[in-house]
């Protein structure tokens, strides 16, 4: 049965842990809804690998637990919860052919073989290895065996979910969104609960209906590509979704203004009642939403040009004001227009703008 995954627990290797820093995965609550495509996405060691291996059961909580469909699996191995793990590196068998390969999972289990060669089929044939299906492993290329590692998660139909940890790091770059690809075509076709642990922002955000983006060990947010890329909930998914990522200036609000740096900003009445009284208050906003003009704007400030990069589909346009670097995304032939050395006033105030207080979103 497909799974549906609730986890409340926390996790240290230190024996007596004391504080933050002691924990690989600090204390959370989290639900995997059964048929849902879900990535761990962060930068190495925040405790995405340690969550994967908690729910498949190579790693028991130090507190707390793991249910599955509402039954607790904590103590559990991961054969026990049925569960499907892909790792970083191919696991296959070099003397078998590719065919074989696949069908190991399922002779195990005393799968009827007719079954079997028509399982085999639908995933070789999803993962466009009909044609090798008869060679042996051992002389495959290091791509061609990872999909079949890739093959050989998928391939049990009554698996309770598929695990992937960092499931692309040997596939060639130009190879790898095609399999992207793939992945979510099989997670269509076949509803497997899938979680896909990656530190690759663009795998993330193609992959999954939902994302937990995770830092230091804490899970700050879980959304869709859009709400992390829109509404940030903490700075650390604003500097890390996105390419730049968000522009933060620390701020003051002061009765129906906003400082920033020596500029005063005009703010409408009800945004300054939301602000009043905060402290270590930063605005947040996007490159692509920020717009440049030669003379003062509402929501503007003066900065110098540092300088513009041309990008291809556009241009990146590199500013700095006296509260700090406010990096602007532009069309190419918009950022050249202006000079290195030049003053010009960055419309860092819109609709997209965001706020925070001690790094979490407010308004």
């Amino acid at each position: 049965m497909v799974a549906h995954i609730d986890l409340d627990l926390a996790h240290a290797y230190h024996p007596d842990p004391q504080q933050d820093s002691d924990y690989a995965l600090l204390p959370l609550k989290m639900s995997f809804k059964a048929g849902g495509a879900y990535a761990l996405l962060g930068p190495s060691g925040c405790g995405k690998t340690t969550m994967l291996n908690l729910i498949s059961g190579l790693v028991k909580p130090s507190h707390g637990h793991v249910t599955f469909n509402g039954e607790d699996v904590t103590a559990l191995t991961p054969q026990q919860r049925n569960i499907a793990q892909v790792f970083q590196f191919p696991v296959i068998y070099d003397t078998m052919t590719v065919a074989e390969n696949l069908a190991f999972p399922l002779l195990n289990r005393q799968m009827p073989k007719a079954q079997i060669r028509q399982r085999v089929g639908q995933i070789a044939e999803m993962l466009e290895l009909n044609s090798q299906l008869d060679q042996r492993a051992a002389g495959l290329s290091a791509d061609a065996k990872q999909k079949i590692s890739l093959g050989r998660g998928l391939v049990r139909p009554d698996v309770a979910a598929i695990l992937f940890d960092e499931p692309l790091t040997v596939i060639d770059p130009h190879l790898k969104w095609q399999l992207r690809r793939k992945l979510k075509q099989v997670h269509q076709e076949l509803k497997h609960t899938l979680i896909y642990v990656t530190h690759d922002q663009v795998e993330a955000l193609t992959f999954a209906q939902e994302v937990v983006v995770m830092t230091r060990g804490r899970a700050v947010q879980v959304g869709s590509a859009e709400a992390l890329f829109e509404r940030p909930a903490h700075t650390f998914v604003g500097h890390f979704i996105g390419s730049p990522g968000m522009n933060f200036l620390p701020a003051v609000c002061t009765q129906q203004a906003l400082q920033i740096g020596s500029a005063t900003l005009a703010l409408p009445a009800p945004l300054a009642q939301q602000l009043a009284g905060t402290r270590s208050l930063k605005l947040g906003v996007r490159p692509e939403y920020i717009s440049v003009h030669a003379q003062p704007v509402p929501g503007s400030l003066p900065a110098k040009v540092l300088r513009w990069q041309d990008l291809g589909t556009s241009g990146l346009l590199t500013t700095e004001c006296d509260a700090g670097v406010v990096r602007v995304r532009l069309a190419g032939t918009v950022a050249s227009q202006w000079q290195v050395g030049e003053t010009v006033h960055v419309q860092v105030m819109g609709t997209h703008s965001c706020f925070y207080e001690n790094e979490e979103w407010i308004a």
